[in-house]
């Protein structure tokens, strides 16, 4: 018991600890400093990408996420104008553009390669407003 990171609180009682094997295969008690390895597994599929490319102003969409997980959105090409991801709660009936504190959030007028929005209603979906001024915009939204 001398080496033991546990202190029974008699001497009758048995300790028990959880415990995992770490990287090298070796017991690793878990505690404030050594967590329990976890991963998160997603009970829906990963919808696939919403992809194109495009010249002229268009509304790309609709992209339906998955919940709690990251999209990302990928803007390349040479092109002058601008992209705004917005969101819609009615099939895109109306659409609004995405803020952060009252601020204008995910608008761009350059390439871009980032995680843009992490949703939590499952009804939400997604679009691209894309104005392009000259040039082609390749663009690319996924999780």
């Amino acid at each position: 018991m001398a080496n033991s990171p546990i202190i029974p609180q008699s001497k009758y009682v048995t300790p028990v600890a959880v415990g995992f094997a770490d990287g090298q295969g070796a017991l690793s008690i878990v505690g404030s400093d050594v967590p329990l390895p976890v991963s998160t597994v997603r009970n829906a599929p990963t919808p696939a990408p919403m992809s194109g490319s495009s010249s002229t102003s268009i509304i790309a969409g609709p992209y339906a996420p998955i919940t709690d997980t990251p999209i990302h959105l990928q803007l390349s090409g040479t092109w002058t104008g601008s992209v705004a991801l917005q969101r819609s709660i009615d099939g895109g009936v109306t659409r609004q553009g995405l803020t952060v504190g009252g601020a204008p959030w995910a608008q761009f007028t350059a390439n871009a390669n980032e995680a843009v929005w992490q949703e939590g209603e499952a009804a939400a979906t997604f679009y691209l407003a894309i104005t392009i001024a000259s040039g082609t915009l390749t663009y690319r939204v996924s999780q």
